[in-house]
């Protein structure tokens, strides 16, 4: 039988003073709770109650049992409101993956929104294009771009992250302007690994797709390094609207073959399979959802 809950039924049979009030209290017959009374002496190896066909009394034993039973109890009652509040109010760590690019320039710039929300909240933010198992790392939950690996998570979709192509106006003073996907064919195009050994670019405008191979001077494994070179004039950049937005924006890059789309990628958050996730995850996925959904 259950330790706590023979602990439980033992002190009720002690304060109501009958098997027959405590079973009322439990919903049981007075006979299982007998049983769980025995159970617990059995466990114990001592007798802690001297019963009469009128009435029962506390043995010594019993006595010393009886108020440390009421102290475990009392301590477990304190422990599940304590989680109750957890689950109630959003408060303490929130541990978040994200790809750096799309951390840095998309997620960190609402962070502050959810934040002033939920001061109880500390967020805990690790930036890495890896992905990582949120289970065995211990993270609340993670940013995940393209499509989805393992199924086991509660993924929630977010905007697509779409692809830009810009480069630096002294890049273009020198090198010359691509009109069309042709052209680029020609230019310094910044390579990114995983795109493979021999990268091919495919563009789209009113159903008319356009195959581009990249033949560039370096091959760069970060999206901020790839950034820093297309500022400093090495070569065009083919990267996510979050790295390249605000680099456009405030006019140190150059937005190229403005009519022409290259494909999109999912983004979504996603966490493990819990039932009942806490507050702070819970109110933190649906800010997202709504500032980056």
């Amino acid at each position: 039988m259950d330790r706590l809950t023979g602990m439980a039924v033992f002190v009720r049979v002690v304060e109501k003073g009958s098997f027959a009030a405590a079973a009322a209290e439990f919903d049981l017959s007075p006979t299982m709770v007998a049983n769980h009374v025995r159970a617990q002496e059995r466990a114990l190896g001592a007798r802690l109650l001297d019963r009469t066909t009128r009435r029962h009394a506390l043995t010594e034993i019993g006595a010393a049992y009886f108020e440390r039973c009421r102290d475990v109890l009392a301590s477990v009652h304190a422990a599940d409101h304590v989680a109750e509040a957890l689950r109630a109010v959003p408060q303490g760590t929130l541990r978040i993956s994200a790809p750096v690019s799309w951390g840095t320039h998309r997620l960190v710039p609402v962070l502050g929104g959810y934040l002033a929300r939920h001061p109880g909240v500390r967020v805990d933010l690790r930036l890495d294009d890896r992905v990582v198992d949120l289970a065995e790392e211990g993270f609340d939950c993670g940013f995940r771009s393209g499509q989805l690996a393992d199924k086991g998570l509660v993924a929630r979709p977010l905007k697509r992250a779409r692809m830009r192509v810009a480069a630096s106006a002294g890049y273009l003073a020198r090198r010359g302007t691509p009109r069309t996907p042709q052209e680029l064919a020609a230019h310094a195009v910044l390579s990114f690994p995983p795109w493979g050994a021999d990268p091919v670019l495919r563009f789209e405008r009113a159903g008319q797709t356009i195959r581009v191979p990249v033949r560039g001077p370096m091959v760069i494994n970060n999206g901020q390094a790839m950034l820093s070179a297309a500022l400093a004039g090495i070569g065009i950049a083919v990267q996510a609207d979050a790295l390249l937005d605000p680099a456009i924006a405030d006019g140190t890059l150059v937005p190229l073959l403005p009519d022409w789309k290259l494909p999109s990628r999912a983004m979504h958050v996603v966490r493990l399979p819990e039932a009942r996730p806490s507050a702070k995850l819970r109110t933190f996925l649906d800010f997202v959802v709504e500032q980056l959904g």
